[in-house]
């Protein structure tokens, strides 16, 4: 992407320093990628389905939790190094483009934008949905209205998933702030009440939420190309990224087979049909994944 760094943004709480190398308890936002796999290897292992631990399927499928060791320095804050602190700069970057374009684009829909913050953390946070640790990857808060990530997911994402690049880093960025999005014209809510009187299909309506912030994520997407913000093999990276977190290939690659009626997030396929609407066309209506 052609971006320049500047200053980190306003609407950016960097968290690293006060959760880098704390233990707290497992997150109540759900499991991730990381997780996930780990669940698999046990199955695989014992010969018994540690998935049926779970309630759902993971909340957070667009995430991959990093489990490389970290170095710390003598007080256990870890230590950041040039090339984090380049992605800072991206992510504040992200961050201020996709929330300028929402705030010129959402009110043409009759609702205001209101600007959230985007936390970084390491390790592990609390957050007003309860506490999360990098295995759940990155989430929307929508109790807080704020935005969570921890960098080494990215680390995850490239090394484990094949999805590398910053446009496939931006994607997820603009993906939970489409979630944003989502909160802020009561989408979410609905989605709640709607899975509360119809538990039968709570998969399949978090499933029609999650595709609907990839096209949400796609919307922002057409406005950098507009802008000529993209480079060559942009496109193709927020596509692999949108491919490599579907929840088939999640289970596939931690169990070997693939559980559709645990979906929450959808298929790859589903996920890049959904990214490419809102790449192509621009446009909210496009992102109605609800029909009708």
């Amino acid at each position: 992407m052609r971006w320049t760094p500047r200053g980190p943004s306003d609407n950016l709480e960097d968290r690293r320093a006060d959760t880098g190398g704390r233990r707290i308890r497992p997150a109540q936002v759900g499991i991730g990628l990381g997780g996930l796999l780990v669940l698999g290897a046990l199955s695989l292992l014992f010969g018994e389905n540690f998935f049926t631990l779970l309630d759902y399927a993971p909340t957070t499928g667009d995430s991959a939790g990093p489990t490389a060791t970290r170095p710390y320095d003598t007080t256990g804050g870890a230590v950041s190094s040039p090339e984090e602190e380049r992605q800072v700069q991206f992510v504040s970057f992200v961050l201020d483009d996709v929330q300028a374009t929402w705030a010129k684009a959402l009110p043409q829909s009759g609702t205001p934008y209101r600007e959230t913050k985007l936390v970084l953390f390491r390790d592990a946070i609390e957050s007003a949905c309860g506490f999360a640790d990098a295995a759940s990857g990155p989430f929307y808060c929508p109790a807080d209205q704020k935005v969570y990530i921890d960098l080494g997911f990215y680390g995850e994402l490239k090394q484990r998933f094949g999805a590398s690049g910053e446009f496939a880093q931006a994607y997820v960025i603009a993906h939970e702030l489409g979630h944003h999005v989502q909160h802020l014209l009561g989408i979410d809510e609905q989605i709640q009440r709607a899975q509360a009187r119809r538990p039968s299909q709570a998969n399949q309506l978090s499933v029609m939420l999650e595709l609907q912030a990839d096209c949400l994520a796609g919307v922002w997407g057409n406005s950098t190309a507009q802008r000529q913000l993209l480079e060559q093999g942009d496109i193709e990276s927020g596509l692999n990224a949108a491919a490599a977190i579907g929840d088939d290939r999640i289970q596939r690659m931690s169990t070997g087979r693939v559980f559709p009626e645990r979906f929450t997030h959808g298929s790859s396929a589903q996920r890049v049909e959904w990214f490419k609407r809102g790449l192509s066309s621009g446009q909210i209506s496009a992102c109605n994944t609800f029909g009708g």
